[in-house]
């Protein structure tokens, strides 16, 4: 729908920060207090040494069910990140014009799963060689991204995206296009509307394919 309004080429376009919509100064609705799935906390308190990590992988809907099944995960939620826009809404940053990438938080006990089997999953999860799409969503929302929030997890993004990106390659796949950078480069994670949290949980039949490639991701022995 959001295509035939706005067009796929406007869509494909990052907007810039003078150009994007205003948004506004709270969220436009109140988001769960619980995980469907985990029972756990959407917004924390955390258990002590949680880390959290955000991932762009198209459509939030079926990125987040690939991570709240993952052992070792306290919780997950869908939100927007890596754009301009204050508190954006979906239908807001469907028009292309936020700036903000479909983003999965991912809140982990790093005794249970690594930084690198997160991120392993991650990237055999999706296409991350698409640019501003996954299959046949289309526009800047779509892309790959990993906001990372330690140090550690800055080390294992960029070992697991150069280890991906020879597998891609023997596979005939072309160059990695996922953004790399810290959360507090990309800005705030914006919860995301109550309804699109745990979407497939609440709607088994919705539709959200997963575009992985079928390359596994080998991870370095020193990560």
């Amino acid at each position: 729908m959001f295509e035939s309004l706005f067009g796929s080429s406007l869509r494909s376009t990052m907007v810039t920060a003078d150009r994007a919509l205003r948004g506004r100064g709270a969220p436009p609705e109140q988001v769960p207090a619980a995980h469907a799935v985990l029972g756990t906390p959407l917004q924390g308190p955390w258990p002590e040494g949680t880390r959290v990590i955000y991932l762009g992988l198209g459509c939030f809907w079926g990125a987040e069910k690939e991570f709240w099944r993952l052992p070792g995960v306290v919780t997950t939620a869908v939100g927007y990140q890596g754009g301009f826009t204050p508190h954006p809404t979906y239908e807001e940053v469907c028009t292309a014009r936020t700036g903000h990438a479909e983003t999965v938080m991912v809140a982990y006990d790093p005794a249970k799963v690594s930084d690198a089997e997160v991120l392993a999953a991650f990237w055999e999860a999706h296409d991350p060689t698409q640019g501003y799409r996954q299959g046949n969503d289309v526009g800047t929302q779509y892309r790959s991204a990993v906001y990372w929030t330690t140090p550690e997890q800055e080390k294992a993004a960029r070992a697991t995206s150069a280890a991906f990106a020879k597998g891609l390659a023997e596979k005939g796949f072309g160059a990695i296009t996922t953004e790399l950078r810290s959360a507090e480069e990309a800005g705030p994670f914006y919860y995301a509307e109550g309804y699109h949290q745990q979407y497939l949980y609440k709607n088994p039949n919705g539709y959200c394919p997963v575009h992985s490639t079928g390359v596994a991701c080998r991870v370095p022995d020193d990560v």
